[in-house]
């Protein structure tokens, strides 16, 4: 069942934060929380995919992580969206380009975990995110190196708003990123699959 598009006015500040969600877990919704405190974010989207393309496996249906989502999503400023299957987009430029022209006056940020940025310059239309939205990424264990020395990281080293300047980030001109350290919790989508945590035909769909 989709859920529609979400509601957001002119002036919000609002962070996408994309992923498979399969499943969503605790380490998620602290990202969230961080982004919205260390970003100066008026909400944080979830924007569960349909599938991601770098994935050679298809996730489980969407309609079974979207109810895990919401289950797990407690916090008033933390919303669930089907946004991607809503657009019928795939790549994240793509849904950014389409996102942007709903909502006029909005301002997004673009959010991600570190181990995103190391890989980052491999996604399709990298550089147009780069231009289109300011990207907050949020450290995870073990990628803080990686990541820092990512071909992104280097190539918009000039851009990056350091400190506390992060705050700053929903009213940056883009390109503009931060990279902010925080207590992560150690836990990944990947190891609950592997562990058998993750049943989504038991989850109802």
């Amino acid at each position: 069942m989709r859920m529609g598009m979400p509601k957001a006015r002119a002036g919000q500040v609002i962070g996408l934060l994309g992923g498979s969600f399969d499943p969503p877990h605790a380490g998620h919704v602290h990202i969230s929380r961080e982004a919205l405190r260390r970003f100066g974010l008026d909400r944080v989207w979830w924007l569960v995919s349909p599938g991601n393309p770098l994935k050679e496996h298809g996730p489980a249906p969407l309609e079974a992580r979207m109810a895990a989502c919401r289950d797990l999503v407690t916090h008033p400023r933390i919303e669930v969206s089907d946004v991607e299957a809503e657009l019928g987009t795939r790549y994240t430029a793509q849904t950014l380009r389409a996102i942007q022209a709903r909502y006029p006056g909005v301002r997004f940020v673009w959010l991600m975990g570190a181990d995103n940025l190391a890989q980052f310059d491999q996604w399709q239309d990298w550089r147009d995110i780069m231009a289109r939205v300011p990207v907050g990424v949020l450290a995870r264990p073990g990628q803080r190196i990686s990541a820092r020395m990512s071909k992104a990281a280097q190539v918009y080293d000039s851009a990056r708003l350091r400190g506390k300047r992060g705050r700053l980030l929903g009213s940056a001109a883009p390109p503009a990123w931060a990279f902010v350290n925080v207590p992560m919790l150690d836990i990944s989508s990947t190891r609950l699959r592997a562990r058998g945590e993750w049943t989504p035909d038991e989850k109802g769909q």
